[in-house]
């Protein structure tokens, strides 16, 4: 299965921002455990990204134990907010830990449930929107949350390329139609691209760090 080249993934690490003490602590947190993260490379790319927008709000569809929120968070002026969303309690307690370490003002609002049913209960515009939940689901986030992003604004999903059960080589051949089928992680992932790439109002492109982010900015 194509994955990111591991020197791509240390050139983007070490040209990105500067992990601080707690990044490096959730670091060896997620390697101790086995515990899925976007990494450095892409953690440090979702801070550009939220610099690049002046985002001052940012939500997530699946938080983890807040890795990638603590990246946003750092990027986010002191009047900024960023909803962590995350079907597992433990871990949205131990991403409350860790934030409440980090040395930034944002307003960090900590949701536990289905993101799907969250971001209903919230009125946009988010600047930036982050989709790593259920790879099945990402078409529905997407559609969930599309009329919430501001313009100008991103979506990133990442797992565009690899994680879990995700084939590349199986979401390419979708996209271009040379299969019909796939595995159902593939198939969410080749569905999200579909919507996305068929919304008039966002223009995508693939970011090739990490285990791959798809990434579209609202252009109306």
């Amino acid at each position: 299965m194509p994955t990111v080249p591991e020197w791509i993934e240390q050139y983007a690490t070490v040209v990105g921002p500067e992990p601080d003490d707690v990044i490096r602590e959730m670091d060896e947190y997620a390697e101790r455990e086995g515990f899925p993260t976007v990494g450095p490379a892409v953690g440090g790319w979702l801070s550009v990204l939220a610099r690049m927008v002046d985002a001052e709000r940012v939500f997530e569809f699946g938080s983890g134990y807040g890795y990638s929120a603590y990246w946003f968070a750092r990027a986010l002026p002191t009047d900024g907010e960023i909803v962590l969303t995350e079907i597992d309690a433990d871990e949205l307690d131990l991403a409350r830990e860790y934030l409440d370490r980090g040395d930034f003002g944002a307003t960090i609002q900590y949701e536990h449930g289905d993101a799907l049913d969250i971001v209903e209960t919230y009125d946009g515009p988010f600047d930036v929107v982050l989709i790593d939940n259920e790879k099945t689901r990402y078409r529905e986030a997407f559609k969930a949350v599309r009329e919430k992003i501001a313009p100008g604004g991103i979506v990133a999903a990442d797992n565009a390329i690899a994680g879990g059960s995700i084939d590349a080589d199986a979401v390419r051949e979708l996209l271009v139609g040379e299969r019909e089928n796939a595995g159902r992680a593939s198939e969410g992932i080749a569905e999200f691209v579909r919507a996305v790439h068929g919304d008039p109002r966002f223009s995508a492109s693939l970011l090739p760090v990490g285990e791959g982010v798809v990434v579209a900015t609202r252009i109306e």
